[in-house]
């Protein structure tokens, strides 16, 4: 165990507030990982219904994939060793498909204090430009938590998107393949065209915090410690799964999953007109 990024890779995450590509799962680990979720939506549940934030507690596939050491050792790299998974989820796009996922910051959403997580992005299929890849804009972490006006959102009626304008000249196109990984903070400003094409993008989203961070609002909040020791105690401890079938991950994952939607559903002072559910990438 132990960081695995050299310093200058360290640096430029920490000036641009991103870094790929990070090879960290062999090619059969991805397609593995693709097949069991594929088995998990075709079966109904979570996978399918609710992708966001905290899939990680319902299903012990995922469970492996935010504690793989190879994710771990880069992610040590700019957290430290005491590390919090603070939510997981999926990130699909179909193919063909006209959604966009506006411009924004991940901060407006989290109230995290200090606002210092670092999202590991893994690749389950390919991303790239042409079945809508992550995009971002390079230092646009190192200001504050920009204020975002609401939009429709790609997701139907409930769910609210939020944006804001950017320099699109700037942005970076974040390409991998399947396997590999990008990070990028919190703070960083980002969004994804439509995938034009007819293959799936599918990538796993897990979000990391230093066991320092607190959550910023009044409101309790639960985390799964993945590496390291937890000295602060500022979270809830979660429980990792044991079976989608099982009724104790069940209710562990129904708590757990009550407890983020009011706290993502209180974020809303960064949003102007807000409203509904939040989503992204």
């Amino acid at each position: 165990m132990g960081a695995s990024l050299s310093p200058a890779v360290v640096e430029q995450y920490r000036r641009e507030g991103y870094y790929f590509p990070l090879g960290v799962l062999a090619p059969e680990e991805a397609a593995a990982a693709r097949r069991q979720l594929e088995a998990a939506q075709a079966e109904g549940g979570p996978a399918g219904d609710r992708p966001f934030y905290k899939l990680h507690l319902y299903y012990p596939f995922l469970f492996d994939l935010v504690r793989h050491p190879a994710i771990l050792d880069a992610v040590e790299s700019v957290i430290g060793p005491d590390i919090l998974v603070w939510a997981a989820g999926l990130f699909i796009k179909e193919g063909p498909s006209a959604e966009v996922v506006h411009w924004h910051q991940d901060a407006i959403h989290f109230s995290l204090d200090p606002p210092e997580a670092v999202t590991a992005w893994v690749a389950l299929t390919d991303s790239d430009p042409g079945n809508g890849g992550l995009r971002v804009i390079p230092g646009s972490h190192r200001g504050g938590v920009l204020r975002h006006r609401e939009v429709e959102s790609r997701l139907g009626a409930g769910f609210r998107g939020s944006e804001v304008d950017v320099d699109e000249d700037q942005a970076v196109d974040i390409v991998l393949r399947a396997g590999e990984m990008s990070l990028h903070h919190l703070k960083m400003v980002h969004g994804s065209p439509a995938n034009r094409s007819t293959r799936r993008r599918v990538g796993y989203g897990i979000r990391y915090i230093p066991t320092s961070v607190r959550q910023g609002r009044d409101l309790p909040d639960s985390a799964l410690l993945v590496r390291g020791q937890d000295r602060y105690g500022h979270f809830i401890p979660e429980t990792p799964p044991v079976d989608p079938h099982d009724p104790d991950t069940r209710a562990r994952y129904e708590a757990a999953m009550a407890r983020r939607q009011a706290l993502i559903f209180s974020a809303t002072e960064n949003i102007v007109g807000a409203g509904g559910r939040p989503y992204g990438d």
